[in-house]
């Protein structure tokens, strides 16, 4: 094993002596009762926050606002069970990644294939860039409906921008970049830079939970209790199943549970493991961390999205699928919720932060991916001019990117996340190369029965995507020349509000 590939450069120039100390404290911690060590553990969470931030973005709020607008409660078992299985796929890659300590684009590549690796590396900064569009349109969007509200109107009566909207539009994407330009710039410095930026992660995070929950919390009475633990237990599966668009259904849940976790988010978590100078006496941490940090924080905002389309009325009540809303749709629906404007402004206040946090990690990832994918020693100035690759999707503002931009990043993303999930499963299972670590007895066995179960899932979802996102796109096809086909959903039963803030903000589960 060349020494070369162990750790990050970054973590051995910073503070060894103060990780040793850490792995003492660990080692201290598993002795103590169950509520000291759950404190102990939870205090020193970091890794999974960044996983957390970036699926929390453009995809996961048009998810959730389309499931919970089409369905209300009945599919609030979805995001948690499709977290949970991309939690547990990290959760081998980080017991691979922390047993030797070695970088994964490395070892991978000796040990499986190097053209393998380099096409996760080229999904990971195309899914970066590509997807960085839509989180830009969104905050965007949310920051001229509430532009929009104060009186100044973002289009005129063509639907052109205005100059109001373009400055608005321009304004915010500016102020959110100078942000994360400032916070993942400290992130690849030091220790006290990680640090900075996870708590800086830690309030975006708890302001989209408090707004989104500030929305719920408008209408309490109005939740019925029974129906939202049927949500969560999944007691209608999938609703219509057996209707004539049961066929649609199905296909909009497969999508979700397939696509919650990224083929980027898979390159970055075990590096920002690496940066921390976590190893194998992190291993609980690790376990502790993707519960609290990732898992924990999605299941949250996902939840109460749908829940805030239940109670505020958005959601009909007829379980018919509603695929044209988007998340600005539903902020302009709350108008009255909390007062005349209230709702709608914490809505969009709680959109904008998701999409903060998301390009933020999107930006981070980059830094490590270039490096990592050049042959770099990972400095200070090659982290930061790396992490500015993704600033190209600021023009997301105002404007898409030409059609067959998404459409590659589509075919090439989700069909290497089957793969990358396929190579984590067999990694975690190379006696030959992580020992003991595979595990053993009934525990061993019941993990990669999870992780089996995952990658089908991610197969299946990215099949659908694929289908919906490439071989469906009347784009694609009138390119090829081809006759335009149905799409894959089609125009809700329930109308999606309308007027001059009306605008379709795309989005991915790339988040």
């Amino acid at each position: 094993m060349a020494e070369a590939s162990k750790g990050l450069p970054m973590t051995a120039k910073w503070d060894p002596e103060k990780l040793q100390r850490e792995v003492a404290e660990l080692q201290a911690l598993e002795t103590k009762p169950f509520p000291s060590r759950a404190a102990g553990y939870i205090k020193r969470t970091g890794p999974g926050l960044l996983q957390s931030a970036m699926t929390l973005g453009a995809g996961s709020a048009t998810a959730s606002v389309v499931a919970g607008a089409s369905f209300g409660y009945k599919l609030l078992w979805v995001q948690p069970v499709a977290m949970f299985l991309g939690v547990m796929m990290l959760a081998a890659l980080g017991n691979v990644v922390l047993t030797t300590g070695e970088r994964p684009y490395k070892a991978f590549g000796r040990e499986m294939s190097k053209v393998l690796v380099l096409l996760w590396a080229l999904g990971t900064i195309l899914a970066s860039i590509i997807w960085h569009f839509p989180q830009y349109g969104l905050a965007a969007s949310a920051a001229r409906d509430l532009t929009a509200m104060a009186g100044s109107p973002a289009y005129d009566a063509q639907q052109n921008f205005t100059g109001a909207g373009l400055a608005v539009s321009f304004g915010v994407g500016a102020l959110i970049l100078c942000i994360n330009i400032c916070t993942v710039w400290g992130y690849g410095s030091s220790p006290r830079g990680i640090k900075l930026y996870e708590w800086f992660l830690r309030s975006v995070i708890g302001l989209i939970i408090l707004m989104f929950a500030i929305v719920v919390a408008s209408s309490f009475a109005k939740i019925d209790w029974t129906e939202l633990g049927k949500g969560f237990i999944g007691w209608y599966g999938i609703p219509g199943v057996n209707g004539p668009e049961g066929a649609k259904h199905v296909t909009l849940v497969l999508g979700m549970l397939g696509a919650s976790v990224g083929i980027n988010m898979t390159f970055l978590y075990p590096y920002t493991l690496l940066a921390k100078g976590w190893g194998k006496h992190h291993k609980t941490l690790a376990r502790w961390d993707l519960g609290m940090s990732m898992f924990l924080p999605f299941a949250m905002v996902t939840s109460l999205v749908m829940i805030a389309m239940t109670v505020t009325g958005v959601y009909g009540g007829t379980d018919a699928l509603n695929s044209t809303i988007k998340p600005v749709d539903a902020a302009i629906s709350l108008h009255g919720v909390l007062g005349e404007h209230a709702g709608r402004i914490v809505f969009d206040l709680g959109l904008i932060a998701m999409t903060c946090s998301a390009i933020s990690t999107h930006m981070v990832v980059c830094g490590f991916t270039f490096c990592e994918m050049l042959g770099l020693e990972y400095t200070k100035i090659r982290f930061r001019i790396f992490a500015l690759a993704p600033a190209i999707g600021l023009l997301g503002v105002v404007t898409k990117l030409p059609f067959w931009f998404p459409v590659a990043a589509s075919a090439v993303c989700f069909a290497m996340l089957p793969i990358a999930y396929l190579a984590f499963l067999i990694m975690n299972n190379k006696r030959s190369y992580i020992g003991d670590a595979v595990g053993k007895g009934f525990r061993r066995v019941m993990f990669n029965l999870i992780l089996v179960v995952a990658l089908a899932v991610a197969t299946i979802g990215s099949a659908i995507q694929i289908n919906n996102r490439v071989i469906k796109n009347d784009n694609v096809r009138r390119f090829f020349g081809l006759p335009p086909v149905q799409e894959a959903f089609e125009a809700p039963t329930t109308p999606a509000p309308t007027g001059p803030m009306r605008e379709k903000v795309t989005g991915t589960k790339f988040g």
